[in-house]
């Protein structure tokens, strides 16, 4: 009644969880496939994360980033030792947040250097966020109709299309921003061989290459970080949802000579980073680490387990997985959440896979039962 009406809600009250399960208000168990859209990486009420946050809560839930904070440095060191360089990182509260700083960090770079190359390739299909960097940065008109004009500076390529990029490349661009599975536009995956050309192509042309890893990060395609996968270096990524396993958080990792580009003053966020968040993220972060051998193997199972459906194109990798139908999904979506399985239709055609990186085989089985009565 009192709530603004911009979601589909669907009509289930969850009350709790545990593990790979939820329950709603009457009592009725779950298998989450979703994991609250790639953020619950270890599955929910996990003992550790529960801990980490309890204790925490105790001690102290913020301090302001005027002051030094050991709990970031502490993150910040794990998640640049797994970067593929020497790195720096910010923190803020969500992946949108988190690609409007790297949007930021790109454009002041050429400022600093007194070039006028403030232009950034994006790609058809892409998600980066909802606020009007990120947004504009998104090139999918559903996501942006009504909230026109968009921020100027922003031009669209294909994925997997090289071709593409060099035609809106100009002496203005300074940057590529890209996912290397789009989540959000149907679960698409970067082609290997594009990649490494893309990445050979920002070298020749000095252009920043850009990650968002919100999605994909943090060990949901079965490596710590999904760019990993694919034998490429960028320069900045983005990282949230599964970092926190369910608190809000979200981080940017950047080359340690780009860092420099972020001077006092020029960039800030009041919650980012704070005592709690990092506490939590330090205990998924330690975890998955040890999960990733699991996540490609079940991943995989679940990967040939849909294929004998036969009930469309398997796509994407680790365990963010999509079933392209070819038709509108959303009926599927409803008649699973009937029977206790809960998935999700993107781009209006491909049902989403989102798991909990804790999920073991025997779950993978469930709910493939349950996607045979439907499908």
């Amino acid at each position: 009644m009192y709530l603004i009406e911009n979601y589909t809600r669907l009509p289930v009250r969850f009350v709790r969880g545990e593990g790979v399960y939820l329950y709603d208000d009457k009592g009725k168990r779950y298998l989450d496939f979703i994991s609250g859209i790639a953020v619950c990486s270890l599955g929910h009420a996990d003992p550790d994360l529960v801990e980490a946050v309890c204790d925490q809560a105790k001690k102290l839930l913020h301090v302001s980033n005027l002051f030094e904070n050991p709990w970031q440095e502490e993150l910040a060191e794990e998640l640049v030792r797994e970067f593929w360089t020497e790195g720096r990182v910010f923190f803020c509260n969500s992946g949108t947040e988190a690609n409007e700083t790297a949007i930021k960090i790109a454009r002041k770079f050429w400022r600093d250097r007194g070039e006028d190359r403030y232009r950034i390739i994006t790609f058809r299909n892409g998600f980066h966020g909802r606020t009007y960097g990120s947004l504009s940065a998104t090139a999918q008109e559903r996501f942006q109709d009504g909230f026109q004009p968009m921020l100027e500076g922003f031009d669209y390529a294909v994925l997997n299309d090289m071709e593409s990029v060099k035609e809106v490349f100009t002496d203005k661009t300074g940057a590529v921003m890209l996912e290397v599975i789009q989540g959000e536009g149907g679960v698409n995956e970067c082609e290997p061989g594009f990649l490494k050309s893309l990445q050979e192509f920002c070298r020749e042309k000095g252009l920043l290459l850009i990650v968002d890893e919100v999605q994909t990060g943090i060990g949901r395609t079965g490596y710590f970080y999904g760019y990993q996968g694919y034998g490429i270096e960028p320069d900045i990524i983005t990282l949230a949802k599964g970092l926190g396993g369910g608190v809000p958080v979200g981080a940017v990792v950047v080359r340690k000579d780009l860092a420099k580009v972020l001077t006092p003053g020029t960039h800030g966020s009041t919650f980012g980073g704070n005592p709690l968040a990092c506490r939590a993220s330090l205990t998924v972060v330690r975890k998955v680490r040890k999960l990733l051998p699991r996540v490609r193997e079940v991943g995989e199972y679940f990967r040939k387990r849909l294929e004998e459906l036969g009930a469309g194109r398997v796509k994407g990798r680790g365990l963010m997985i999509g079933l392209d139908t070819g038709t509108n999904c959303r009926e599927v979506v409803l008649k699973a959440l009937e029977r206790g399985l809960v998935i999700n239709c993107t781009a209006g055609k491909v049902l989403r896979f989102l798991p909990p990186l804790i999920v073991e085989k025997e779950h993978v089985d469930q709910a493939i039962e349950i996607l045979k009565e439907i499908l």
